[in-house]
């Protein structure tokens, strides 16, 4: 069985509000685990001790490129302190995407680091490295190729893989054995683009993509939603019901 846990960007706007509160919901809906994406000023024991007191586990942590190309060691530090061992690099600027072979030695550098730490070292996809290409392939099938997997595993987020214009499963099923994570998230076209909406709201197969995630042996489907139409807690209570649902009808995910 696949564990489900959040993205909590996807509530960043109610933690800013009240924090505690809103981890307290998130593990009330259901989901197991959380991951992050900043710790609002929080001590690796006040993390701690939230986690704890609603029993929910960390998924892991989307940490800048920028920060750890800075320092590193303390958040290698404080993410072992908080018991994740999953480091994600979200998103690189235009300004780095402009020097592919660096970003590469970067990441086998940190990667290095991080092994040496007992952490993982995971990058985390947008749309921009399945339309950029570096030579005949994917700037996402180049990464993978010049970063070993003893380096750099991968967590696909499976909506950008659709949008920019791939085929979601096939990638996870190209990638099996390096794939601890996969964002579960759904998306309808618009003039301006993509908006996220909430599972079984859009044109994502998101049944099929949690169907093929376990039968690669995933650890985790994180649900994540970039921008909500409706307050956030809605729209990640409504997705965690189609989450239950697909649950009942035989989907292998722990719920």
């Amino acid at each position: 069985m696949v564990k489900v846990g959040l993205q909590l960007y996807t509530v960043r706007d109610d933690l800013e509000k009240d924090f505690e509160g809103t981890i307290s919901k998130v593990a009330s809906l259901g989901y197991q685990g959380v991951e992050f994406a900043g710790f609002y000023g929080r001590t690796a024991s006040q993390i701690n001790e939230l986690l704890k007191k609603h029993n929910l586990e960390v998924v892991g942590s989307h940490t800048q490129y920028t920060e750890l190309l800075q320092d590193a060691q303390s958040l290698i530090d404080y993410n072992k302190e908080i018991g994740n061992r999953y480091i994600i690099v979200p998103f690189l600027s235009e300004e780095h995407r402009s020097n592919w072979p660096e970003v590469f030695a970067n990441l086998r550098k940190l990667g290095e680091l991080c092994n040496q730490n007992d952490v993982v070292l995971l990058y985390h996809n947008h749309e921009f490295e399945f339309t950029e290409k570096l030579g005949e392939h994917t700037v996402f099938d180049a990464m993978y190729t010049e970063v070993p997997a003893s380096l750099l595993q991968v967590e696909l987020d499976s909506c950008w893989v659709q949008y920019g214009g791939y085929d979601p499963i096939e990638y996870i099923q190209k990638y099996a054995g390096r794939l601890p994570i996969v964002h579960w998230k759904d998306f309808k076209r618009t003039d301006k683009g993509a908006q996220t909406v909430e599972l079984g709201e859009g044109e994502v197969p998101v049944a099929a993509i949690a169907d093929a995630t376990e039968k690669a042996g995933a650890e985790w489907l994180v649900v994540e939603q970039d921008s909500c139409l409706q307050p956030p807690l809605q729209s990640i209570e409504q997705s965690i019901n189609w989450v239950k649902s697909y649950g009942a009808k035989g989907g292998k995910v722990s719920v």
